[in-house]
């Protein structure tokens, strides 16, 4: 393969993670290191900040402040949710297409990490085939990005490990709290975390429960299985009278029978034109203080289970770096059209032996990742050992951010511009 001499653009998108940032570093510091690649840029805002033209020059970072990023949450050179959306909107996407290639050729780019979940591998996916189409010398990278750990092939995509090590360590201090008031009157708190289709988030507490069913959470909610309103009020009345309180877990997503979701505000859509989501914790609430009148209180985890750096997993955090790292080298080898995927390796001492390796992006694009039906239990309200297995060893080792007056000491990059060589992008 002939070496390839360019510039190197990377950009974030999506929903950010406490290792986003991690991811970045690799892709900084491991591109640093080739002479084929001369100028390092980052994309302002994703794909969104890329067609205008937004680009932030990395070698004007000061190398402490790369090193930084490690240990850094959300999306340091900023993310957007913006689609190239051929199916619904052509005539704009072949624009949108017509554009980036303008901004590539104008910056001499040759090389595109792009840091997401689904909907960025997708967009990755369309670009390296448009690039293959324009006979453009491209190489295209995507890195996996999302706590919803969706993303198929990959053992488990970064940014997960951390949330439910966040969320596990919020159950438990919750449940102790609740457990410490619970008297013969009893009490339920339903905790809401994120997963709109799948629910590895909400999955993932059973970490809390350490092997003890005393242990909460005693309800595990997922957008996998509907939600059964009779079943699930029998469930909770029987781990009241067995503890005197009960916790819940439930994922934002989660679906009535006929496939409605429960949270949905179908007067306020997203900007993928979905309902938006936040309102299946209060929904219950309302069912259990109505139907058992039993105190109910809520708690929505919202954003701070995606942004808790405090409570980062270090294996997620060295598994995201090492995706960035491979994804320079991947393209530097002359591959293109893939995404890292983290590969799992047990070991004979019960240990985890953590690798990367390639999968092509149209095995990716558009396709969800579902919790195995094997890995819950029957009655749907828990999942099983073998979850469990899956999970622990995503959740080992802490990531240690250096202190000023009691809190963490967090990098903001310097984000020089690059200089626009095209005439603003049309509406």
């Amino acid at each position: 393969m002939d070496e390839l001499v360019g510039n190197l653009l990377v950009a974030q998108s999506g929903g950010p993670t406490s290792v986003i940032n991690a991811s970045l570093a690799g892709v900084i510091q491991e591109a640093g290191r080739h002479d084929c690649i001369e100028e390092i840029y980052g994309g302002a805002n994703g794909i969104l900040g890329i067609l205008n033209e937004e680009f932030i020059d990395i070698n004007d970072e000061k190398a402490r402040t790369i090193e930084g990023l490690k240990y850094t949450p959300a999306a340091a050179l900023g993310t957007c949710r913006y689609k190239i959306d051929f199916k619904k909107k052509a005539e704009k996407a072949a624009k949108d297409m017509d554009r980036l290639f303008q901004v590539f050729e104008a910056h001499n780019i040759r090389y595109f990490a792009y840091i997401g979940g689904n909907d960025s591998q997708d967009t990755s996916h369309k670009i390296h085939e448009e690039a293959v189409k324009r006979t453009y010398a491209l190489r295209v990278i995507g890195v996996p990005k999302t706590i919803d750990n969706d993303l198929p092939h990959t053992d488990n995509c970064p940014g997960y490990g951390s949330v439910i090590k966040y969320n596990s360590t919020t159950v438990m201090e919750v449940g102790l709290d609740v457990g410490a008031m619970a008297t013969d009157d009893g009490s339920c708190c339903i905790i809401e975390v994120m997963g709109r289709s799948a629910g590895w988030i909400a999955a993932g507490t059973v970490l809390a429960k350490r092997g003890n069913p005393a242990n909460p959470p005693h309800i595990i909610l997922l957008p996998e299985l509907p939600f059964e309103e009779e079943k699930f009020l029998a469930k909770v009345k029987e781990t009241v009278a067995a503890y005197k309180y009960c916790i819940v877990v439930v994922g934002e997503g989660i679906k009535d029978p006929t496939g409605e979701e429960v949270g949905a505000n179908k007067k306020l859509l997203d900007s993928f034109g979905h309902p938006v989501l936040a309102g299946a914790a209060e929904k219950l609430k309302e069912l259990v203080q109505g139907r058992l009148n039993t105190k109910t209180r809520t708690v929505l985890l919202g954003y701070a289970q995606r942004a808790a750096a405090h409570c980062a997993s270090l294996t997620d955090a060295t598994n995201a770096f090492a995706c960035g790292e491979a994804a320079v080298r991947a393209a530097i080898s002359g591959e293109s059209g893939h995404m890292v995927k983290i590969v799992r390796e047990a070991q004979p001492d019960g240990s985890v032996k953590w690798s990367t390796a390639l999968q092509p992006l149209a095995d990716i694009a558009n396709v969800e990742h579902f919790i195995p039906r094997d890995w819950i239990s029957e009655d749907g309200y828990m999942p099983n050992e073998k979850f469990v297995a899956y999970a622990q060893p995503l959740i080992e080792g802490e990531v240690k951010a250096p202190v000023e007056a009691g809190l963490p000491k967090y990098v903001v990059l310097e984000k020089s511009k690059v200089e626009k060589k095209l005439a603003p992008r049309e509406a």
